[in-house]
């Protein structure tokens, strides 16, 4: 038996001690994710379940009315005048308890934590009231940043 013979064996051993090192490392890998996704779906579900346990409790409770949206009917005049947005804006400002709980809830199902809202309040929306002054201002103050383009 000559070099050239063991150097072939040798070469030989390290590809099979290499595939089956590889082979084992996709087992535990395949292991892992089997079992990362198994946690997953445990995840899942339990989210499911106290989702409807809170769909079940604003059910129950009955007082939460549907929340619409602010938009102005389409028999309104588009030139609106600002003062009258401004008195709606500030008429809308005050949120009812039953807002409060479910905003709790979705927070406390978010977090996975319970979680005590002491206060909130309506943000004014900036399509409600525009500044034609302050746009352009805005508008001027971005343009003039540079922006690298790649």
């Amino acid at each position: 038996m000559g070099v050239m013979d063991m150097t072939v064996l040798i070469a030989a051993a390290f590809a099979v001690v290499g595939c089956i090192v590889l082979l084992l490392g996709i087992q535990r890998r395949i292991r892992l994710t089997a079992e990362l996704q198994q946690r997953t779906e445990q995840q899942l579900q339990q989210l499911a379940s106290t989702v409807r346990a809170l769909e079940l409790r604003i059910a129950e409770a009955g007082k939460v009315a549907p929340v619409e949206p602010k938009v102005a009917p389409a028999s309104a005049p588009a030139a609106a005048p600002v003062a009258a947005t401004v008195a709606a804006v500030k008429k809308e400002e005050a949120i009812s308890p039953e807002l409060l709980v479910v905003m709790a809830a979705a927070v406390t199902v978010f977090l996975g934590k319970k979680v005590r809202i002491r206060s909130a309040k309506m943000l004014q929306s900036p399509y409600e009231i525009v500044n034609p002054w302050s746009q352009q201002g805005r508008v001027f103050v971005q343009a003039s940043h540079n922006l690298r383009s790649r």
